[in-house]
């Protein structure tokens, strides 16, 4: 298995100059870290659209692999598709092999959890199922990321949603932090879709935190690898144990302390207690 870390936190700017700068930022401390790999929010196709070979030759200075785009989702399948293929088209041309995804949420001022809701999904599925479909055909793999306040986050929502989508072209990115938020423990949704995962993100959580948090503060929770309770071992074993070689993106969306030092900390877990 491969290390990767997502580098979207670096970029607090939308002016396309300071986040190109920021986006260099990411890829040479990562680098500096012992992270071959990098990942980012597909919103950076609208710094580089005109000209991909710019951020391929940023990568190729920096000495990493931008293997993945990760993009969002609504209840609008026509638009969603829309938005999607344009960063897949762009995420195949800079030669990126993933495209996660998730639902954006749900849109209104209603509660963040909130029980199964088929119509939300199949919506969902709908669009996943033929992004995948165009996405193969571009030698790319679509990787469906259940999270905390969308509709597809709980088991229920996970098992109605691999129920209704092709295997053949929509896998699974699991992310060890929103699986417990969402009573999951990682090892058994490893162990249960382990044949459709395709990418997989790590962060830890702070157990006793999340279990005093309320709402949108339950992501708060999150951590650097080795600052939570997640049994980070027993996840390893079961991606193995199941067939698993592909990429372990790190990922922290708030950091600790700054972006360098978060992903230090988890390089560090990484090298010393999983030997990656």
């Amino acid at each position: 298995m491969k290390v990767a870390y997502t580098g979207w936190t670096w970029i607090a700017a939308r002016d396309p100059q300071i986040a190109k700068r920021q986006l260099e930022q990411s890829f040479r401390e990562c680098k500096f870290l012992g992270y071959d790999y990098v990942e980012n929010f597909a919103f950076i196709r609208d710094f580089y659209a005109d000209n991909p070979e710019e951020l391929v030759q940023l990568t190729k200075d920096c000495g990493v692999e931008l293997v993945n785009l990760y993009g969002h989702f609504t209840f609008d399948v026509e638009k969603s598709l829309e938005i999607a293929k344009k960063q897949v088209d762009f995420l195949a041309a800079i030669g990126g092999k993933w495209y996660n995804c998730q639902n954006a949420g749900f849109g209104d001022d209603g509660p963040i959890e909130r029980p199964t809701n088929t119509e939300m999904i199949d919506k969902t599925c709908e669009i996943a199922n033929k992004l995948g479909a165009y996405a193969k055909e571009r030698g790319v793999t679509v990787c469906f990321h259940p999270h905390y306040g969308t509709c597809v986050f709980s088991q229920s929502d996970i098992d109605y949603f691999a129920a209704h989508t092709d295997p053949q072209y929509v896998s699974f990115c699991f992310d060890t932090a929103h699986t417990t938020l969402a009573g999951i423990d990682p090892v058994d949704i490893i162990r249960q879709y382990g044949d459709r995962i395709a990418y997989m993100h790590l962060k830890d959580v702070d157990t006793y935190a999340l279990s005093k948090a309320e709402g949108r503060e339950k992501m708060a929770t999150f951590r650097a690898l080795g600052h939570g309770t997640i049994n980070f071992p027993a996840v390893k074993a079961a991606l193995e144990e199941v067939g698993y070689d592909g990429i372990l993106c790190v990922e922290l969306d708030r950091p600790e302390v700054c972006n360098f030092h978060s992903a230090e900390v988890s390089r560090i877990y990484l090298k010393d207690v999983l030997n990656l």
